[in-house]
C-alpha cells in the first residue's frame, strides 16, 4: 500500500515577506488533494495570521478551501510538532488542531 504525503515542500520564501523573525516555506498540495495552494498577498496574510496564533514556527503547508475553513495553513513548530491552523475569509483564526503527538488542538478563545 502506497501512502501519499500532503503537503510538498516547493521552496523558502524569506521572512521578511511577512514582516517577522520566523520563517515561511512556500507548499503545494501533493497526491489527489484537489484543494490548492494560498498564493500571493493571501499567502502572506495567511501565513502572518497563523503563525501569530502558534507563537512562531514555521509555515510548511497551506490550501485554500480546505473542508475545515476558507483557509488551512500548517505550521511546523521549533519543537517539530504541526499545527494546522483554520483561517476564515478575513485571515481570522476559526481554529487549530495539532497534527503530530502531545497537545490537543483549540478553537479560538
Amino acid at each position: 500500500m502506497k501512502r501519499k504525503g500532503k503537503w510538498i515542500v516547493a521552496g523558502v520564501i524569506s521572512a521578511a515577506l511577512i514582516g517577522g523573525g520566523t520563517g515561511l516555506a512556500v507548499a503545494t498540495a501533493g497526491g489527489d488533494d484537489s484543494e490548492p495552494p494560498i498564493t500571493g498577498s493571501a499567502l502572506q496574510k495567511a501565513s502572518a495570521a497563523a503563525l501569530d496564533h502558534t507563537g512562531g514556527g514555521k509555515v510548511t503547508g497551506t490550501e485554500v478551501g480546505d473542508e475545515d475553513a476558507y483557509y488551512e495553513v500548517e505550521v511546523t513548530l521549533d519543537n517539530g510538532k504541526r499545527t494546522d491552523v483554520h483561517l476564515d475569509k478575513d485571515f481570522k483564526v476559526v481554529s487549530s488542531v495539532a497534527d503530530s503527538g502531545g497537545d490537543e488542538g483549540s478553537g479560538e478563545d
